[in-house]
């Protein structure tokens, strides 16, 4: 959204946390330590990003170098983020991502923000329940050509294999289907503990093939043929399966959070406590029948090219959004 808002002639900017422990991530930690800004800037990114320990702590002194004319607030630390663009007289447009209550700082419903935005009805709706609030659902801009490739469909394909996303379903599945090759793919950085978990619970299955993370996840969409996403987690979204869905690629998925929405036709969604006679069912219902694989894969295509996930739409209702707060400052 950001390089759209450039491409468009306005000026993005963004202000986050410092992360990173590679060379990128040292180097910001010791210009900020030795200066004395609260932030330290880069435009790796394609356009301008200040980095600080406690953003929080540094909306003052961005608003005083950037003059942002709206602000979209997101993720952690929500609330009291949202509270110093206030405070800054910086019309205010939240950005509802995931349902981590813990993770806000506080009660989004008691702040004067202009509008707020959920990434699913899913998210919309746990926000309306929890704090009384409305939000205009824009999905995850997914961009086609970032994810389309053709596939040769030699695997079933698990990605994030850890406990939230479903680990555990995905091997009692994987255990009872051994010849259906399986391929496990690192999203999250596993620690050496956790390579070492993984290891030994994969070893007895030579069905079952791990990789770690990759730049291109279309290196990893090439060989699917069917995206296992068995999340035990509350999903706002479920990014991969739209993104599996650029290329035909059914997804068969639980039905967690907002993990339903984003499969859609484009594949099946199960309880994730169901038996695992019922996944493997229904597993082997797209793997072995080829007519019903042609039809989820051309539901999953066609999904993904529905207007909601349109990113010139989505854009510009982002950017509708932002103009009417925006105009709010001003006629203040």
């Amino acid at each position: 959204m950001a390089l759209r808002l450039q491409a468009r002639g306005g000026v993005p900017a963004v202000l986050a946390p410092l992360y990173g422990d590679g060379a990128f991530g040292l180097a910001a930690r010791a210009r900020l330590k030795l200066g004395r800004a609260k932030t330290v800037e880069d435009d790796r990114a394609g356009y301008p990003v200040h980095r600080a320990w406690h953003p929080d702590q540094a909306v003052g002194a961005f608003c005083d170098a950037f003059r942002p004319d709206v602000a979209v607030v997101q993720c952690h630390g929500t609330v009291p983020i949202a509270k110093g663009f206030v405070a800054a007289d910086v019309p205010v447009v939240i950005y509802l991502r995931n349902v981590e209550f813990s993770e806000l700082g506080g009660n989004p419903g008691a702040l004067e923000v202009q509008h707020f935005i959920a990434n699913s009805r899913f998210t919309a709706e746990a926000y309306r329940a929890a704090f009384g609030l409305g939000a205009t659902v824009i999905p995850p801009t997914v961009e086609p050509a970032r994810f389309q490739t053709e596939t040769s469909g030699e695997f079933v394909t698990f990605i994030g294999p850890v406990a939230e996303k479903g680990l555990g379903k995905a091997l009692e599945v994987a255990r009872r289907c051994p010849d259906i090759p399986f391929l496990f793919c690192e999203s999250w950085a596993l620690d050496p503990a956790a390579l070492d978990a993984l290891s030994a619970a994969i070893r007895p299955m030579p069905n079952i093939k791990f990789e770690r993370r990759c730049a291109d996840i279309r290196g990893v969409f090439s060989r699917t043929r069917i995206l296992l996403a068995p999340s035990m987690w509350d999903e706002a979204w479920g990014r991969v399966a739209s993104e599996a869905h650029c290329s035909g690629i059914p997804v068969l998925g639980s039905n967690r959070g907002g993990l339903p929405e984003a499969i859609g036709p484009g594949g099946a969604t199960l309880d994730y406590d169901a038996p695992t006679d019922d996944w493997v069912r229904s597993l082997r219902r797209i793997w072995d029948d080829p007519d019903e694989h042609r039809r989820l894969s051309a539901a999953a295509l066609s999904y993904s090219r529905r207007p909601e996930m349109n990113g010139d739409r989505q854009f510009e209702t982002l950017l509708s959004i932002l103009a009417v707060a925006a105009r709010g400052r001003i006629a203040a």
